[in-house]
Order: structure tokens, then C-alpha cells, then sequence
């Protein structure tokens, strides 16, 4: 998954510490073996291998769930999030190393290799099928954020019941700490350039994400642009915006942190007020102007004094 993943938990004996914690570690490894796009044979590599050419591709029970979520997700979105965009990463990584755009007969070519519609799951046989040729599926919009769910769920067979996992800043935080009214967690809301400071929040039995351009980003032909593809447009963001999400999960925070950099915000704020157990905040810069957006849940939210 191209990240460090940091686990902190309570335990009994420093055994069982250990034990439990090289368990998690050791399903992080797994999943990555599913989900990654930089291992030649993993699992979705495996299927990307197959689109254009008709073959209905039985999947293990892990890609099977992580595609169907992600479909829903592209569906509720409306193609906002997009799993599809495989040709699109691909390509915007090799404009930012050339720092230099892509062709439009370039970019043409990659954009008709994506469309969530021409993903189609098989719910009875769970086979998926790629029905375009050169078709490339990406999961860094969400597999982080599932492989830190998986992670706690070992952990908790392990009778771990206090932990926080980090996965490349997708975190995922079990119940409170002893003696405490949660894990404190720092939410940062502001930009490089206007940066308005950190809030700190206890938190138990959620996820949080953060998705934006305040560290991955290129400036190209005088426009900045994110690492995060609009799969609109096939290029990264424009739009500078930090977005936090809180979330039941780690995988509710991860699609919800891209979902909400890419949809307008008026669309971003209503989907996270309608997403249960969500919160969610905005802060873009408009002509050098700062200006926060906050999702209903995340108004009531407690602060740490």
C-alpha cells in the first residue's frame, strides 16, 4: 500500500503484545498482497490483467468486499469516487516525475479506460469483470483505510481491546485508554500557505482521514494541482482544499476524505450529513481566502481543552 503502518495498544503481557500485534501486521501484509497496485502480482493487478477480454475473474472474499463497498460508494458519488481511475494515476504519476502535463491524445486515451460502469460485480458467483480494454483498478482512495479496519478486527480476536492503528494517516482507534475519555487525536484544518491551526478530539470506537494538497501537490504551467485525480477531468485537484473526516470506520473515513475533495461543497457537506456517524470538515482556499465548511456532526463535536 506504499505506507508505514504503526500500531499502539494495551495488553496484559508483553507476549500477548506482541503476539497480537505481529497478527495485525501480518494480515496488513495480506491485504496488500490483495490490494496493491504496485506489486505486479497481486491479486488486483491480477484482474486489471484481464479487461478488455471478456473473462469473469473469481475474487477472494477481501476483494470481493473492498470492490463491492467501493462500487456503492462510486454509485452514491455518482463516479466522484472511482476505482477505475487506475489509467488516470498512472499517468498523472508520470507527468509529476517528468513535471510536465500529459498530452491530450494521452490523457484522452487513459480517461476511456475508465467508468466505473464498466466494472461489473457478480453478487451470487462474486466474480468481477472489466469490460473495457486497458482498464486499471487503484484502491489508494480506500484500501488504507480497510486494511487499519481488518487490523483492529485481529487485534480484537487476539482480545486486544484498547488500540490505535495508523496507516498512512488513516486511523483507526478502538475503546478509550485507561483513566482517559479517549485516544487524542490531532485534526489539522487549514493549508499550507493559511494554515489556521490543529484541534485536538478524544476519540473511541472511530476512524479519521485527512485528504488535500498540503504536502502532495505539483505546480505545473503556473497552476498547483493535487496528487488526488478528479476523475472528471483525469487530472489532479485544482481545488485547494484539506478535508477531515471522522467516521464509524477507517474505511468510511478514507472514501469519504476523497469523495469530499472532489464533489462540490455544498454536495460534499449534504453526503456527509447523510452518512451515519460521519463528520466531516472543509477548508479551501478561495482567491487567497480561507473559508471552513463543517458537516452537522462535526459542529457538536467536543474538543480537547
Amino acid at each position: 500500500m506504499g505506507t508505514v503502518f504503526r500500531i499502539v495498544l494495551y495488553a496484559r503481557s508483553a507476549t500477548q503484545a506482541q503476539s497480537a500485534a505481529e497478527a495485525a501486521f501480518n494480515r496488513v501484509d495480506q491485504l496488500n498482497q490483495v490490494m496493491s497496485d504496485y506489486i505486479p502480482d497481486s491479486e488486483l493487478n491480477q484482474l486489471s490483467v484481464t479487461a478488455g477480454t471478456g473473462k469473469k475473474v473469481k475474487l477472494s472474499p477481501d476483494l470481493w468486499q473492498i470492490l463491492q463497498i467501493s462500487q456503492e460508494v462510486a454509485q452514491k458519488t455518482e463516479g466522484a469516487f472511482d476505482i477505475t481511475v487506475g489509467p488516470l494515476v498512472q499517468l498523472w504519476r508520470r507527468s509529476r516525475r517528468k513535471q510536465q502535463l500529459p498530452s491530450p491524445e494521452a490523457l484522452a486515451k487513459a480517461k476511456a479506460a475508465t467508468g466505473y460502469q464498466h466494472l461489473i460485480l457478480n453478487k451470487q458467483h462474486k466474480t468481477a469483470q472489466l469490460l473495457v480494454p486497458n482498464m486499471q483498478l487503484d484502491l489508494g482512495a480506500i484500501g488504507k483505510g480497510y486494511a487499519v479496519d481488518e487490523a483492529m478486527e485481529v487485534l480484537r480476536q487476539n482480545r486486544i481491546k484498547i488500540a490505535l492503528i495508523d496507516g498512512g494517516g488513516n486511523i483507526r482507534v478502538s475503546k478509550a485508554p485507561p483513566a482517559t475519555k479517549g485516544w487524542e487525536i490531532d485534526l489539522s484544518i487549514g493549508n499550507e500557505t493559511n494554515y489556521i491551526g490543529g484541534k485536538q478530539i478524544y476519540l473511541k470506537h472511530g476512524g479519521v482521514a485527512t485528504s488535500g494538497d498540503l504536502y502532495q501537490f505539483v505546480e505545473l504551467n503556473g497552476q498547483r494541482y493535487s496528487h488526488i485525480i478528479n476523475p472528471f477531468t483525469g487530472l489532479g485537484l485544482t481545488d485547494q482544499r484539506l478535508v477531515t473526516i471522522i467516521a464509524k470506520n477507517g474505511t468510511d473515513a478514507d472514501w469519504l476524505s476523497t469523495a469530499l475533495s472532489v464533489l462540490p461543497i455544498e454536495q460534499s457537506i449534504e453526503l456527509a450529513n447523510h452518512t451515519p456517524k460521519a463528520a466531516a470538515a472543509i477548508v479551501n482556499n478561495v482567491s487567497s481566502t480561507i473559508k471552513q465548511h463543517q458537516s452537522r456532526r462535526f459542529q457538536l463535536l467536543k474538543w480537547v481543552k
